[in-house]
This record gives C-alpha cells, sequence and structure tokens, in this order.
C-alpha cells in the first residue's frame, strides 16, 4: 500500500461516523466527577479536625486510580500513600479492605500473596451507585476507630 493510500485510509477511518452515546450495545454506568470528589473530601476533613485527627483521605476512581487526597496538618507523609493503597483496594476488590483483613487475621494468609493489593486493611470503602463501584474513599493515620468516623462522615456526604 503506498504512502497516498495509507493517508487516504486514516482520513476516512477518521471521518467515520461514531455509535451514538446511550447505543444499545454499550452499556453505561454512573461515574464519580470532581464536584463529588470534592465535597467528599471536604466532609471527611471537617471530622477528622473536629476530632483533631492527623489523618490523610483518599479518593481513587473505580480503577483505583488516585483521583484527589488531602493530608490534614500533623499527619505523617505516610499516610497519604497509606490511605491511597486502602482506597484502590477497596475499589478493585469492590469491598471493604476490613474484609480481607478478617480473612488474612482468620488464617487465610495466602491472601498476602495478591500482589496488586497492597493495603488489605480496614480504613478503605468503596462508593457505589445503583450498584456499580465509581470508586473509594481510604483514610489513614488514626487508630481504626478514628479512621471509620472519617470514612462514615464521608460516607454521609456521598449520601
Amino acid at each position: 500500500m503506498s504512502a497516498l493510500s495509507v493517508a487516504a485510509a486514516s482520513e476516512a477511518t477518521a471521518q467515520a461516523p461514531v455509535a451514538a452515546a446511550g447505543s444499545s450495545d454499550l452499556p453505561t454506568k454512573p461515574v464519580m466527577t470532581l464536584a463529588a470528589v470534592k465535597r467528599l473530601l471536604q466532609a471527611g476533613e471537617a471530622e477528622a479536625q473536629a476530632r483533631g485527627l492527623a489523618v490523610s483521605i483518599a479518593i481513587v476512581d473505580d480503577g483505583g486510580h488516585l483521583w484527589s487526597a488531602s493530608r490534614l496538618d500533623a499527619a505523617p507523609p505516610s499516610t497519604v500513600s497509606i490511605a491511597t493503597d486502602k482506597a484502590r483496594t477497596a475499589a478493585l476488590i469492590r469491598r471493604p479492605g476490613k474484609a480481607f483483613e478478617d480473612l488474612i487475621n482468620g488464617g487465610r494468609i495466602a491472601l498476602l500473596s495478591i500482589s496488586s493489593l497492597s493495603a488489605m486493611l480496614d480504613g478503605g470503602i468503596p462508593l457505589t451507585v445503583q450498584g456499580h463501584c465509581v470508586g473509594a474513599v481510604g483514610v489513614s493515620g488514626g487508630r481504626p476507630p478514628d479512621d471509620a468516623a472519617v470514612i462514615e462522615a464521608v460516607l454521609r456526604a456521598w449520601g
């Protein structure tokens, strides 16, 4: 094929019609928005500050990729990555990280061999809409009940 016919084929492909959004062969699902992420972080920050907690809060998308994080004053730097890992694990397993922590503590230590999940701990909760995981929140820096209180504030803001 000549360079000219490759260019013509590329142009034709670029101009080909694209399936309309909502096409019956393309499923739809709810997604997280930046406005929602900001609202959730603000709710978590307010709860942490009211309790005098030095924590980090992370929000990830449904694939576990960091959307945004907040490190409160005096929270150790390590809490940002731990909160992110907790959220990532919850998003990927579509369950609270505590579910795996409980299994591991109950003797199912083989779960520790899952290299893609680095924080199978209490403190990460998936965020769902209409049964679809759209992301997750993770909190780190406090004792488990403190982290849970911040997560509860985020969940209340989530609705």
